[in-house]
């Protein structure tokens, strides 16, 4: 075992180490439940950090230039509860003592926006790392776009601490190969190497050399042999510091459960508590008093609340740097307001088209990218791009360059073939109050799901553009064609999907999109050209904020209500025209957002869809989860169960039942004719 009582370690630094290790056992002997583990090995490398290099006032946890810490291993959450409490932060000891009970701002797991001083939530591995890229991004664009020279209102790093588990997702893979693509010298990560795992040792599955592989990503990589050597990490921190053109990585060999005599280097020292037993005979080895308790020792948080000091002052510095660079930049100024409050400038969305009737129609890729390109003119800050796919996805922004090594103020993102890493980053960009979106092909959400669910449960108003909406993508076969896709993204709490029906829907759901302030939204957007509507004969298209909203209607109650999202709404159109022909009243309903829909009062809904027309027919190239709500008992669906094939898109609807005429046969099924 290293020792405890290292002469290179001061005596005041040690008993705070050992005030976060025991704080740490306590917490999650407490709870009965935990990760105790890592914090026991971590915390020498994060007091280092949070004492003398990290950034930041606690005071003021959202101070915009402040550097960025992130507990990529987000089980070992006591480590960074342990910090937040030690430097100052609003989180008292009473919060730590209620670590993972109900209505605590302790949870398992730590929460953006529920702990202050908690940057990302973390725990789904790997996902922090990702994140982190995202940050290290924003500050390199925020950077270019707003300094001048003698005027560094942005610069900050990025730290995240890190262990084997985030190692193995392929997240991190994608996540660090980009980031040594570019250039991100202001981020570091530091890589627990406690080869530790819950099955047991690493040997079992993991066995590469992890040095060599992030030197190939173009990475600068240091190793430092343990963790408890402050001076090392020290050096180490430093050196990184001074990279000026790459990210670094530092591997740090630690021992999980430091100290407990019969745990330490063993898997029982990851996720459980380790014992009242265990815990006495672990805070002897520390010659820490055996029976106390979530004990922090005086000249520990004299010693450790100076950060509140430093923090005001560097804080007041910024401001006084601010306030000068706004009487050299006002312009830019103003706009930097405006980018920290999350408000849109005014009339900004003055120049987003509106498109005239057209039988023949537009994609609605084509006209979202047309919508994108025209709101992209005034509002500076969105930003994004696509997972190799900007010529399809038509997602690129007409000169305003690329984001590049060495050229951080571009706004078009070529994130590579790495749908997962590019939501995450996407994630993070949002984190510092940009407003980005990532596109892809629909059926690739899949690969993102992870991250598209941490943006929901971060309230993170990211915009996620997937285009080939359904079979309409047609000869590239079920491998492509997305089914069940519509209705996973549904199922997310806070998601806001948006399938709209032509290409002034798109518009409004641009609108939307953008003016969202916690909602992560995804547009679903189509391959094939489908009509762009008459809004003389329909109903403008503004209804599409509302979720769901009557389109064209008859006189009187209907007999019949027609629903539909996206491209299939043309033929409930068609359809519409042919019933209404024979004299039965329809109604006639787009449903582009299943969200916007249940956000309206009862009223407006029953309005929409009254509970007393029972015979509804409802129409969507993808499963049928979710529809049900809408069409009742007595409705009939046309959905589909089953995956696509590959054909024509056209031959494709005909065999599957996407027709006007299986519309039109089916309301007349209900009505009994």
């Amino acid at each position: 075992m290293t020792p405890l009582d290292r002469q290179t370690t001061s005596p005041l630094d040690q008993l705070c180490i050992n005030t976060i290790r025991t704080l740490a056992m306590d917490a999650v002997q407490q709870a009965k439940s935990g990760h105790p583990g890592a914090p026991m090995a971590l915390a020498p490398v994060a007091y280092l950090l949070w004492d003398r290099y990290l950034r930041h006032n606690p005071a003021n946890p959202q101070w915009p230039n402040r550097d960025r810490f992130i507990l990529s291993g987000g089980h070992g959450s006591m480590l960074l509860y342990s910090l937040l409490h030690l430097f100052g932060y609003d989180l008292p000891l009473e919060e730590l003592k209620r670590f993972r009970q109900w209505a605590s701002r302790t949870p398992g797991h730590p929460e953006h926006g529920l702990t202050p001083g908690v940057e990302v939530t973390t725990g789904p591995l790997g996902q922090g790392l990702g994140t982190s890229v995202g940050i290290a991004i924003a500050e390199r664009w925020l950077a270019a776009h707003f300094n001048r020279p003698g005027h560094e209102l942005v610069d900050f790093r990025t730290f995240a601490i890190c262990g084997d588990g985030d190692m193995m997702e392929g997240v991190s893979s994608e996540a660090a190969s980009l980031a040594g693509h570019l250039g991100l010298h202001k981020l570091l990560w530091i890589y627990d190497n406690n080869r530790i795992t819950i099955e047991g040792g690493t040997h079992l599955a993991f066995s590469e050399d992890v040095a060599t592989r992030f030197l190939a990503y173009g990475w600068n990589v240091q190793h430092v042999g343990d963790v408890n050597d402050l001076p090392a990490l020290a050096r180490a921190i430093e050196l990184a510091g001074k990279e000026t053109s790459r990210p670094s990585l530092i591997i740090v060999d630690s021992h999980i459960g430091y100290g407990a005599p019969n745990k330490q280097d063993t898997h029982a020292a990851h996720g459980e508590p380790l014992g009242e037993e265990e815990i006495r005979l672990t805070k002897k080895r520390y010659g820490w008093p055996e029976d106390a308790k979530f004990l922090v020792p005086q000249e520990v948080l004299d010693h450790t609340r100076q950060a509140l000091k430093r923090g005001a002052a560097a804080e007041e510095a910024w401001k006084q740097q601010l306030a000068a660079y706004g009487q050299a930049h006002p312009d830019l100024a103003r706009e930097w307001e405006l980018l920290q409050s999350g408000r849109l400038p005014e009339g900004w969305d003055r120049e987003i088209p509106t498109f005239p009737a057209d039988a023949k129609g537009l994609a609605s890729r084509e006209s979202g990218g047309k919508v994108l390109n025209a709101i992209a003119k005034t509002v500076p800050w969105l930003l994004g791009g696509a997972a190799d796919l900007a010529p399809s996805t038509k997602t690129n922004l007409s000169g305003a360059g690329d984001f590049a090594k060495g050229a951080y103020g571009g706004r078009n993102f070529h994130f590579g073939v790495r749908e997962h890493a590019m939501t995450a980053i996407c994630n993070g960009m949002a984190l510092c109050k940009l407003r980005p979106y990532g596109s892809g092909f629909f059926v690739f959400s899949d690969y993102a799901k992870p991250a598209l669910r941490l943006a929901a449960l971060m309230e993170l108003p990211v915009i996620h553009v997937f285009t080939h909406d359904s079979i309409g993508v047609g000869e590239d076969g079920p491998t492509h064609q997305p089914i069940e896709q519509l209705a996973a993204l549904r199922a997310i709490p806070h998601m806001v999907v948006i399938r709209p029906a032509d290409a002034n829907e798109v518009a409004e759901a641009w609108r939307v999109a953008l003016e969202q302030q916690k909602n992560p939204v995804a547009l679903i957007l189509s391959r094939q050209a489908m009509p762009t509507l008459d809004r003389t004969r329909y109903a403008p298209a503004a209804g599409l904020r509302r979720g769901g909203y009557i389109l064209a209607d008859s006189n009187g109650t209907p007999d019949v209500i027609l629903i539909g999202s996206g491209s299939e709404v043309q033929f409930c159109c068609e359809a519409a025209e042919k019933l209404a022909a024979e004299g039965i009243k329809v109604r006639l309903v787009s449903m582009p957002s299943f969200e916007l829909f249940e956000r309206q009062p009862r009223e407006y809904r029953d309005q929409v869809l009254p509970p007393a027309v029972r015979k509804r027919v409802a129409i969507e190239a993808g499963a049928p989860l979710g529809w049900h709500r809408y069409i009742g008992l007595d409705g009939a669906l046309i959905a589909r169960e089953g995956f696509g094939a590959s054909a024509p898109f056209k031959e494709l609807w005909q065999q599957f039942g996407f027709t006007s005429e299986n519309v039109y046969r089916a309301a007349k099924a209900l009505l009994g004719h």
